[in-house]
């Protein structure tokens, strides 16, 4: 807890995701008054490759890149265990020192709270608040929040509720999420006054993804992120507590779906189980398979004989759609080059964007594609993020549903599309325009036209607590 004999000032990070130059005017007139008020604009990111979640938030809280830190994406293939992982949350993960442990370092008694930014779990932070859900021996799954110290999770639900779930992440994810996470901001800042506050705000992601960026409904989702910042910047300010607002990476608009596993499926490479009639990816067993999220892809190598990695790559460049393939000396000038990253890692055009999809006839898919199962899955799936169209009546189905689940019959929530072509926004790879990146905006920030690099984010944050 902050107390006030400490010499430092204190201050708060706020993770507007997706969020760009593009959209500070007339839909966000906090943020853009935000903006105007500190140094007179914001600075744009140069993204990280891949930029994705858990990479740029590791890249911006270590000042490393994935070849240090260890995160080349939201997930990846242990090639010990034969298993793909995506959206772990133990803070071991990331292999390299965050900003607060090297302010600790510096500042005896330094506190930092972490509301929902990801590897959340056993860190060392002070107060921690993250998502996770309670697998239970039945098959049920409960929704719940993890919390450090462990207790305070029932404090927090208590003052403000049960953290709507539904709102963070599947077909309803909308601002109840984000609207939550900033009323437990400021809940952490009353009962603990951090020294550094991180507040993750997922909104935007939700609707660039679905709609794409140039929908005119994404007007409605800036207004609504714009006035939670805002009554979040103006709390902050009123405690003299300095702020700053930044993104991980920009969305853009996507017409093109790239499904290298089903390309790897033709080709022989694949190894496909039978499991009661469905299709399963045996990754072990396959020759080449790809881990997909967003628009990059790992490519992982079980024959690596120099004749089969060539007849691979080329087979990846001829994909349309493909923009880059990171092979070697390339993987590691591109920060790529952990034990973690596929043998290939692949990005694509800014218009593309790469599916899991390993089946070709949708009566074989696995029994969780058409489910919310962002574990067991080969890759991202945003598709998630819609309730599939071909269902009649999707309301009442989802309703007996949940009747039936809250009576204590087990059931298969399978909602989801296997209808990648839905998807109208993605991101992983460095945009052309500029107005597409991320951005970064606040105290201490000197707006250029130079890009900020991404590893030069934590610098910024340290710079927070210099008087």
């Amino acid at each position: 807890m902050h107390s006030p004999e400490k010499e430092w000032p204190r201050a708060a990070v706020l993770n507007i995701v997706g969020l760009c130059g593009r959209h500070l005017g007339e839909h966000t007139p906090n943020l853009s008054a935000f903006a105007q008020k500190i140094n007179g604009g914001h600075q744009v990111i140069d993204p990280l490759l891949p930029a994705l979640t858990c990479s740029a938030q590791s890249t911006y809280l270590t000042g490393k890149l994935p070849k240090d830190h260890g995160i080349v994406g939201n997930g990846w293939y242990d090639r010990e265990l034969n298993e793909h992982h995506f959206w772990k949350q133990s803070n071991r993960l990331v292999q390299s020192k965050k900003v607060w442990e090297i302010l600790r370092e510096e500042k005896k008694d330094f506190s930092c709270a972490n509301l929902f930014w990801w590897y959340n779990m056993h860190s060392s932070v002070d107060y921690a608040i993250t998502p996770r859900p309670l697998y239970r021996a039945d098959g049920f799954k409960t929704f719940d929040i993890h919390t450090q110290p462990m207790n305070l999770r029932e404090d927090v639900k208590a003052d403000l509720g049960e953290f709507p779930f539904h709102g963070f992440w599947g077909p309803r994810a909308g601002i109840a999420s984000s609207k939550w996470i900033a009323e437990s901001a400021k809940w952490t800042e009353e009962k603990w006054n951090p020294d550094l506050s991180l507040v993750y705000l997922p909104h935007l992601d939700y609707d660039l993804q679905r709609l794409g960026p140039n929908d005119s409904k994404i007007s409605k989702a800036l207004m609504e992120i714009d006035q939670i910042a805002g009554d979040l910047i103006s709390f902050y300010e009123k405690k003299g507590i300095r702020v700053i607002i930044l993104s991980e990476y920009g969305i853009t608009e996507v017409k093109n779906v790239i499904y290298p596993n089903r390309v790897f499926r033709e080709k022989g490479w694949l190894s496909i189980k039978d499991e009661l009639g469905l299709d399963y990816l045996d990754c072990g067993g396959s020759r080449a398979f790809a881990i997909t999220d967003h628009q990059v892809a790992h490519i992982y190598l079980q024959d690596e004989s120099p004749r089969f990695r060539k007849e691979v790559r080329n087979c990846i460049e001829n994909m349309e759609g493909v923009e880059k393939v990171l092979e070697g000396d390339t993987r590691k000038k591109g920060g790529l080059d952990h034990h973690r990253a596929g043998d290939f890692v692949v990005f694509s055009a800014e218009d593309s964007w790469f599916a899991y999809y390993h089946w070709l006839v949708d009566s074989l898919a696995p029994d969780f594609a058409r489910c919310i199962d962002v574990h067991r899955k080969y890759g991202y799936d945003p598709a998630e993020l819609f309730v599939d169209p071909n269902i009649s009546f999707p309301t009442l189905k989802v309703a007996k549903k949940l009747v039936g689940k809250k009576l204590g019959f087990r059931t298969n929530m399978d909602l989801i599309p296997l209808d990648a072509n839905l998807v109208k926004g993605s991101h992983g790879t460095r945009p052309n325009d500029p107005s597409d990146c991320p951005i970064i905006m606040g105290h201490g920030i000197k707006p250029s036209e130079k890009m900020l690099p991404s590893t030069d984010v934590m610098g910024s944050l340290l710079n927070l607590f210099r008087k």
